[in-house]
């Protein structure tokens, strides 16, 4: 799966996007979420806090219980505010 990544969350994480292949008990975007924390201090940092990260898998918005593709692009972003 691609993974894409904006703002603040790409800051942290050092890059744009990235091709990753989770392991088989990562099933649902929190497991996902929890799974990258665990990949290193820049996942760490930008994923300190992942209830407040959105999430959309192929352009579409979805919860954290939402069942991951095996394939498709799935793009982090922090909240968002007004301004």
């Amino acid at each position: 799966m691609k993974l894409v990544y904006f703002a603040w969350v790409r800051e942290r994480i050092g890059r744009e996007a990235e091709d990753v292949d989770p392991p088989g008990e990562v099933k649902t975007v929190a497991d996902l979420l929890q799974w990258l924390k665990d990949r290193g201090e820049g996942y760490a940092a930008a994923l300190e806090h992942p209830k407040v990260i959105r999430v959309a898998i192929n352009h579409e918005h979805v919860d954290h219980q939402t069942t991951l593709p095996r394939d498709g692009e799935i793009a982090l972003f922090p909240p968002m505010t007004g301004g």
